[in-house]
């Protein structure tokens, strides 16, 4: 019936009554009518069709409303986003009831406005069901900050139930009703701890984003029945034939000098026909988590484990993440390996995918392997296994430009890595190092996900892909108007855009003092990577087909992909029902995949800037130099050597009346007609620093020292 509703609503093309419906689609009863009135209700809640004042219907593309996700600004302004990219101003005054995330129905009031403007007329779905906040009393009565300062609104608890509370304790709650413009009633439902608890900092950002650092009680049941080693029983099941016991292969893992949870392990040697054979080898997960069982449900919910300043909140509990599954030294584990044969070009020639039980030599870090492969010094320890590193090397460099003649990106973008005490707090923020080993793994963990990724598309087997489109003409067309700004030119086809397209344009900016900002502009303007049932390629790495098969242990998704080798390629019996069930689980859980993963992006990064502003809070005064790599309006921000970022607001330039230039990205004083503008190299004075809301304020380093002789 909703089908036929809006077949006939396309049609006319205009506002129709309940009984003009009724006309149209030639219903009689009354238990027509009320499917009919269900339907329009049903349609009317997706934002499908819009019911007018006089209680009509028509399509809602018809109508003069829009419906979005509400985006507020921390002084009040909201911005509706819809779903093609436009958005809708809204004022304070005219949120009626909306906050920050809601998915809300605006009335467009003015369209000829540059973004257009509107009032909230209807709040569709409430976008936060709770908060993360700090706990305080007013008039004895009790109230929660919300930490997201987005969320204006203070929530109000009822002082009955929660008479233990203290100022300051760090609280999750969950969202009840408005009772007025200022205030929401809310319910606590867990107690993180008091603001000035070490570790609360990082859990109160962990628990906004439904992170959780427990797991459950029906999971550790499981995990309890599970062995702490694999036995020889076990290996007599498993191997079948000899090619899968590897255990006197030359097998060893790299990680960074922290790793406990180690996924990967990789071989190599070189064929009597000049080719290479790769080994990539992966720990096993499925052979332990059951599918449907606790554990794995658990494992389904949290979709990915997640790396913060001073922890790791694992997927999987350590007992399995830094036991039974890690591929530790010297030990027996089970793995899934993909042994590839691999020519003087970069192709993969021939290739075999099967169930193994290995036994790591070494556990190498990266720092150790680039001694050997950037410096040629040999720690004690690493000197058999140099000849292998070497060839791995020589490896790496043939698949590299083998993916960099397909079009691969590299936007070389930089990381920071923050140092903590034994307290959890900040001590130093360092550059994380990209070398020769880091990218030696990760060319050999994309050519093994290629490899398993293309075996399943090509069989037509149902798999979890990880997918990135391309570009938008849009977006593309910004960048180039960015780059023109800067002074530059570029040479590209907008019509048809490549991932070479981007590797020309970073190549011919490679040389330029803005290249870091530009890749990075580069970079936002590409789509988010996402992971999904059908495959459209991975844009980013210049890939038809692409997967992740190589970290079980802390991504969902690569559990699933181990998951479809078990039933269609080791398991020579699979039924098409099995195909058929398999493949009708898999989009809902991409599809939640991909949300665990933002959300756990998101949460780093905001672990990040609040640790980098609790570390500058201690270098109040100091003088840094650094480069501009954003204007806006309110001034511009500044980004040291060790990709700390603050802003340097339009008020605290003294020298002159600064104005905004929208057409060129920079600042303009109004007497001198100097400016500041993208890649500007500055000094500054770090003025100010904020934990609670995660910014750093810096001066520029000649106005601060005019200001403090003035006070003299």
């Amino acid at each position: 019936m909703e089908e036929e509703i809006l077949r006939i609503l396309n049609k006319e093309r205009r506002a129709l009554g309940v009984h003009e419906l009724e006309t149209f689609m030639k219903l009689g009863t009354s238990d027509d009518l009320k499917e009919l009135l269900k339907a329009l209700n049903h349609l009317e809640i997706d934002t499908k069709i819009y019911r007018t004042k006089h209680g009509n219907y028509m399509l809602f593309e018809d109508s003069n409303s829009r419906v979005g996700i509400l985006s507020v600004t921390s002084k009040g302004t909201g911005y509706v986003m819809q779903e093609n990219g436009e958005e809708i101003k809204v004022y304070e005054e005219h949120l009626n009831g909306a906050v920050h995330k809601d998915k809300v129905i605006v009335n467009i009031i003015d369209k000829d406005k540059s973004p257009m403007l509107g009032d909230v007329i209807r709040i569709v779905e409430r976008g936060v069901k709770q908060l993360v906040g700090t706990v305080y009393y007013k008039h004895g009565k009790i109230f929660v900050k919300p930490d997201d300062n987005k969320m204006a609104k203070s929530v109000r608890i009822d002082v009955n139930y929660h008479s233990n509370l203290v100022d300051g304790h760090k609280v999750i709650v969950k969202l009840l009703s408005p009772t007025k413009d200022v205030e929401y009633r809310g319910e606590i439902i867990k107690v993180i701890g008091h603001i000035n608890d070490p570790g609360i900092d990082i859990l109160s950002i962990m628990a906004k984003y439904n992170i959780n650092d427990v797991f459950p009680d029906d999971v550790m049941k499981e995990v309890a029945t599970i062995p702490e080693k694999v036995s020889e029983e076990d290996i007599a099941k498993r191997v079948k034939d000899p090619k899968q016991d590897l255990r006197n292969e030359i097998i060893f893992t790299i990680d960074g000098n922290d790793t406990k949870d180690i996924d990967d392990a990789i071989s190599i040697k070189k064929l009597d026909n000049g080719h290479y054979q790769l080994g990539v080898h992966i720990a096993d997960v499925s052979y332990y988590v059951k599918e449907d069982g606790a554990l794995d449900k658990e494992a389904a919910i949290r979709g990915t484990s997640v790396y913060l300043a001073d922890r790791v909140t694992p997927m999987l509990p350590h007992e399995l993440s830094n036991g039974i599954c890690s591929l530790n030294p010297n030990v027996d584990r089970f793995a899934l390996s993909c042994i590839m044969e691999i020519d003087e070009s970069g192709n993969v020639v021939d290739y075999d995918i099967f169930d193994s039980v290995i036994r790591s030599r070494i556990q190498m870090t990266y720092e150790k392997v680039n001694l050997i492969l950037e410096n040629d010094e040999v720690p004690e320890g690493y000197e058999e296994y140099v000849s292998s590193l070497k060839l791995m090397k020589e490896l790496a460099s043939i698949l590299r430009r083998h993916k960099e003649n397909k079009g691969y990106i590299d936007f070389e973008i930089e990381e920071a890595k923050i140092i903590v005490d034994e307290k959890g707090e900040a001590i130093d923020v360092q550059l994380r190092n990209r070398g020769t080993g880091e990218k030696l793994i990760e060319d050999f963990m994309i050519v093994a996900n290629e490899t398993v990724a293309s075996h399943f598309y090509h069989m037509d087997y149902p798999l979890i892909y990880r997918v990135h489109g391309e570009p938008s003409e849009e977006k593309m067309t910004n960048f180039l108007h960015l780059v023109s700004v800067l002074g530059y030119r570029v040479h590209a086809d907008m019509k048809k855009v490549t991932p070479k397209t981007i590797q020309s344009m970073l190549n011919e900016l490679k040389d330029k003092k803005e290249y870091y900002i530009l890749s990075s502009q580069m970079l936002r303007s590409m789509q988010k990577a996402v992971y999904d049932t059908t495959n459209i390629g991975h844009f980013g790495l210049a890939s038809k087909i692409y997967c992740h098969f190589t970290s079980p242990i802390r991504r969902y998704p690569d559990l699933t992909v181990h998951r479809s080798i078990r039933k269609c390629l080791l398991n020579e019996n699979v039924s098409l029902e099995t195909i058929n069930s398999w493949q009708s689980k898999l989009p809902a859980l991409a599809e939640h995949s991909s949300e665990r993963e933002r959300a756990s992006v998101d949460c780093e990064r905001e672990v990040d800037d609040m640790k980098m502003a609790e570390y500058m809070l201690k270098h109040i005064g100091e003088e840094y130099k650094g480069i501009i790599t954003g204007v806006m309006s309110f001034g511009f921000f500044v980004q040291l050597p060790n990709m700390i970022e603050g802003l340097v607001r339009i008020e605290d330039l003294k020298d002159d009346f600064y104005t905004y230039d929208e057409s060129t990205f920079s600042l303009i004083g109004n007497r001198n007609k100097r400016g500041y503008r993208l890649g500007d190299e500055v000094e500054v004075i770090a003025k100010a620093a904020s934990k609670e809301v995660h910014t750093i304020d810096f001066q520029l380093k000649k106005d601060f020292k005019n200001e403090k002789e003035k006070k003299k």
